[in-house]
């Protein structure tokens, strides 16, 4: 598949500003630094479908993009900014668990992993919840170029471990970078094969 029209939808504060629209919506998510941004414009074919911005934590609300009229991309506010006040960190929190849990029409949530580092405290947590409530998730080790793929399979290795030692079963992987375009074909087939086959979100 490839994506060949990207319409900016909304930006929306909350779950309940969200439109309402049976397409199937593809979320991403991760750590305010992990490259959110760039990965999105580059799965699309856009330079500035996402707003990239050289300071983290730039996204604040759940942004909507209707793909080839037959599906949604949703980019949504990082997790774990340090620099964001903690009542901006909870609201955030709120509003990305409120859309986690209750967008009807979520298809599959795309995290976002720094594929440089061994698993992180938050990634970790923040992955263990989404198990926990049945959201579908699959993980995106992005910045793939910036590794070589030997210490990258040794993190994908380690953040499984991680992740079985909680009792979460290992997800789907894929890596991916915007840089040299790493990863684009795969998670556009996942999608298709998802919209295709109609695939339920469990």
């Amino acid at each position: 598949m490839k994506a060949l029209s990207a319409k900016f939808q909304t930006s929306a504060p909350d779950l309940a500003s969200c439109p309402e629209t049976n397409l199937p919506e593809f979320a991403f998510i991760g750590r305010s630094n992990v490259g959110k941004s760039s990965l999105l414009n580059m799965l699309v074919g856009a330079k500035a479908l996402a707003r990239v911005s050289s300071s983290p934590g730039h996204t604040r609300l759940i942004n909507s993009y209707v793909i080839d009229d037959s599906w949604c991309l949703v980019d949504l506010p990082g997790y774990g900014y340090a620099k964001t006040s903690k009542a901006d960190r909870e609201r955030f929190a709120q509003i990305i668990a409120s859309y986690l849990s209750g967008r009807e029409n979520l298809a599959w949530i795309f995290v976002l992993i720094d594929s440089r580092h061994p698993p992180q405290k938050i990634d970790l947590e923040f992955v263990e919840w989404l198990a926990e409530g049945t959201v579908p998730f699959v993980l995106v080790f992005n910045k793939s170029d910036l590794v070589k793929a030997g210490a990258l399979q040794r993190n994908i290795d380690r953040f499984h471990a991680a992740l079985a030692e909680g009792g979460t079963a290992p997800p789907q992987v894929f890596a991916a970078s915007s840089k040299t375009r790493d990863g684009r074909p795969e998670l556009l087939r996942f999608i298709s094969e998802t919209l295709g086959h109609g695939r339920s979100a469990t």
